[in-house]
């Protein structure tokens, strides 16, 4: 039972921008026996983001495809990235922590195939700074949010989302370093839903909200 599941992990790649706190949470989910994903990849448009090291220790192939020598060609700069990708296998790619404004060429090219999770429970507060935001809007509850990649920044259809409780005396850092627990529980069952649609994704969790 065991080979067959292996033999059924689906090739995936991680693309980051920095140190890849997300990517490490999938690294460790992908290491289990059962989990439907194997990671064939990990690329970064930044040579020197330190999640390369971090997957390079864990045994994973890593690519960099530094944007800067595309300067004014965003669109020439994914065509490489979709090269790269397509000469490892993938079949899937999960956004952690990529910090470049996609065109519609990698959107297109990988619809339906490409996944990102955003710091805030969408559709509010899209974009950047979303703790400072959801402390200035003074909502009381605030998280993440997993969701297909469309042409449109953090608007695809959402997979899942976590949930933590915004408190009264909560700074920006402290909101965040509890959010970001919670995204790496998310990421990974959000992975496992889409790859096995039928099966039960959550873990026993009542933080997690798979909609």
């Amino acid at each position: 039972m065991t080979h067959d599941r292996r033999a059924t992990k689906r090739p995936i790649a991680i693309l980051i921008s920095g140190r890849g706190s997300n990517m490490r949470a999938l690294i460790d989910a992908c290491a289990a026996p059962d989990f439907p994903a194997r990671i064939v990849l990990v690329l970064s448009n930044r040579p020197d983001a330190p999640g390369l090291a971090v997957a390079q220790a864990a045994g994973l192939p890593t690519a960099s495809v530094d944007h800067r020598p595309f300067r004014g060609d965003r669109e020439a700069h994914e065509r490489a990235i979709d090269e790269t990708l397509r000469a490892a296998g993938v079949e899937l790619v999960c956004l952690a922590g990529y910090m470049r404004l996609l065109t519609p060429f990698l959107t297109g090219a990988w619809a339906g195939r490409m996944l990102n999770i955003h710091p805030s429970l969408l559709p509010a507060f899209p974009g950047l700074h979303t703790h400072e935001r959801a402390l200035a809007a003074g909502v009381k509850l605030h998280g993440c949010t997993v969701h297909l990649v469309t042409e449109v920044m953090d608007d695809g259809p959402i997979i899942g989302q976590a949930a933590v409780p915004v408190h009264a005396d909560d700074t920006p850092d402290r909101l965040a370093a509890r959010v970001l627990q919670q995204e790496h529980h998310l990421y990974p069952a959000a992975l496992r839903k889409i790859l096995e649609p039928h099966g039960d994704a959550a873990p026993a969790t009542d933080r997690l909200l798979f909609l």
